[in-house]
């Protein structure tokens, strides 16, 4: 029996399907073993890493030659398609790209769309790989791993570390949200060996305990990771990292982890303001939040701590500012065409659009205050403080700017904002934001 075949654009890449995609489904269209695995919810997650590969290369962290790059888990295939279609040509002709998956059938799928659709750019650059990644990896220094599972990555870490150049990119994607965001504890105790207070930060505590846990597997085998973009989107949590070969800086890893406290004591304020974790400040008020150092006596049975977890800046201000709308634009995007293989109408399109600039949305505003200490949800703060609304996120940027200190829209997927600015300082903008009374 003949499959149906049904053909749909991701980005500026085109991609056979023998399933209908609907582009509003959190997570896989299918499982099925004998269709293309394709998850629409991931679309942005690949673009994003289409602009961190270009101003990574284009940085020149990875020297001047060949680039061996491997998708591990690639499933359809089409993020790598996408890396060699949607690159500048001089950098994707620099790519050597493995796809990698345990499923033959879909290597046979992922190989026939790029022999259908052969990327603009890198021809004959992409090869295959059909087996476990943990062993497919190991014979090469790899400058780019792309880890993208079901579940949780920690069965892959070690390999893919011990399988990485000298300087390296690792991007790692996790779907298990429900332990990184506390909601399951014994999982995240089990996988991560955490804990984390499931509130309205409990994804960004998961996104540091996941890059407290990489660390450690790193500084094991001499190497330091840094975040250099880390991203909650939807049903999964995603770290991009700098691995580097450095027995001096994987012996300083104790030195970015801690723990978080939420409803902090004036007490645990305090130290935690003489450790720089927090900008000095009157006590007066108190934050929601603070980091205290690893070495910090806690009570671990404490419902209010989270950790251990990173609590150093989750990115690189240099990577999160190359994130420019219309450099996505110009690369992951292609202009209506009526005689399209979609059968797609300009509306379609421009959707299409919207969902690539989307998955950028406010990471390069973020990128001068990612090292601010505090990330506030405006939701949290005005409950904090028991004021009348919430005040908008654009309007407490606005004033924090004005007195001096930093403040930037944050791209967590809820209204908030990230500063540098003291307690009492956010507390006074705060109160400039309610109505008379």
């Amino acid at each position: 029996m003949r499959r149906l075949i049904m053909i749909h654009l991701e980005g500026a890449t085109l991609i056979q399907l023998s399933d209908k995609i609907e582009n509003h489904v959190i997570g896989p269209s299918t499982k099925d073993y004998e269709k293309v695995f394709y998850n629409p919810a991931m679309s942005g997650s690949r673009t994003r890493s289409i602009m961190l590969m270009k101003h990574i290369i284009g940085s020149g962290y990875l020297g001047d030659s060949e680039i061996y790059a491997i998708d591990g888990l690639a499933a359809s295939g089409l993020r790598a398609r996408r890396w060699l279609n949607e690159l500048p040509p001089e950098q994707a002709n620099r790519l050597k790209v493995t796809i990698c998956d345990m499923n033959e059938n879909s290597i046979e799928r992922a190989m026939e769309n790029y022999r259908e659709y052969p990327p603009r750019n890198g021809k004959d650059n992409l090869s295959y790989r059909q087996g476990d990644l943990r062993s497919a990896i190991l014979d090469q220094g790899w400058h780019w791993v792309d880890i993208d599972p079901f579940g949780s990555p920690m069965p892959f870490l070690d390999t893919a570390i011990q399988s990485l150049a000298k300087k390296a990119i690792l991007e790692i994607s996790a779907t298990d949200t429900a332990a990184l965001a506390g909601s399951s504890k014994t999982a995240l105790m089990r996988r991560y060996g955490a804990r984390i207070k499931p509130d309205n930060l409990a994804h960004d505590s998961g996104l540091r305990v996941l890059m407290a846990c990489i660390a450690r597997v790193a500084a094991r085998h001499d190497r330091f990771a840094e975040p250099i973009l880390s991203v909650w989107d939807s049903h999964h949590l995603r770290i991009s990292l700098k691995v580097k070969k450095s027995v001096e800086r994987a012996n300083e890893l104790e030195n970015y982890l801690g723990w978080r406290v939420s409803e902090p004591n004036e007490r645990e304020v305090v130290d935690s303001m003489e450790e720089g974790l927090t900008p000095i400040s009157s006590t007066k008020s108190l934050p929601m939040h603070c980091f205290l150092p690893l070495s910090y006596p806690v009570n671990r049975e404490d419902k209010r701590i989270s950790g251990p977890l990173w609590i150093a800046p989750l990115g690189d201000a240099k990577v999160m500012s190359s994130f420019i709308e219309d450099d996505v634009v110009s690369m992951c995007t292609t202009e209506f065409s009526p005689k399209n293989p979609m059968n797609w109408d300009k509306r379609d399109f421009e959707l299409e659009r919207r969902r690539v600039i989307r998955s950028i949305k406010n990471i390069k505003n973020e990128a001068e205050i990612i090292e601010g200490e505090f990330l506030i949800l405006t939701d949290d703060l005005a409950s904090w403080r028991n004021v009348g609304s919430p005040p908008s996120p654009n309007k407490m940027v606005e004033i924090i700017n004005e007195k001096g200190f930093k403040a930037g829209l944050s791209h967590y997927p809820k209204p908030s904002f990230r500063t540098n600015a003291p307690w009492d300082v956010i507390i006074e903008c705060l109160e400039q934001t309610q109505p008379p009374i």
